[in-house]
């Protein structure tokens, strides 16, 4: 948006000049809020595109971690002779006390 300048008259009256301050105000004021909304439509996708990505990456870090949790329990219980229960709950202790520290 281009600034427009109004050509000054050495002549003009008071009333005049507080005739066109007045119009000049509310052009800026009314400027001023559409660019207020602008700048919160952006700023409010901005935000929303954020939160998206948020979530997804809490996802893929919960799906993650769960499969961990798998490996981990199954990996365990393979190596004392195919107990699982037992790699499940060492793997349950590790989280558990690593959760804590």
């Amino acid at each position: 948006m281009a600034v427009q300048r109004m050509p000054v008259d050495p002549d003009t009256g008071i009333p005049d000049l507080i005739s066109r301050l007045g119009d000049d105000s509310k052009r800026l004021v009314m400027d001023e809020v559409h660019l207020a909304k602008l700048e919160l439509r952006e700023g409010l996708s901005r935000a929303g595109s954020g939160a998206l990505r948020l979530s997804i990456a809490f996802g893929v870090g919960v799906v993650a971690m769960v499969a961990f949790t798998l490996l981990l329990a199954t990996l365990i219980g393979r190596l004392v002779s195919g107990h699982m229960w037992v790699g499940a709950l060492i793997t349950g202790a590790f989280e558990g006390l690593s959760g804590c520290g």
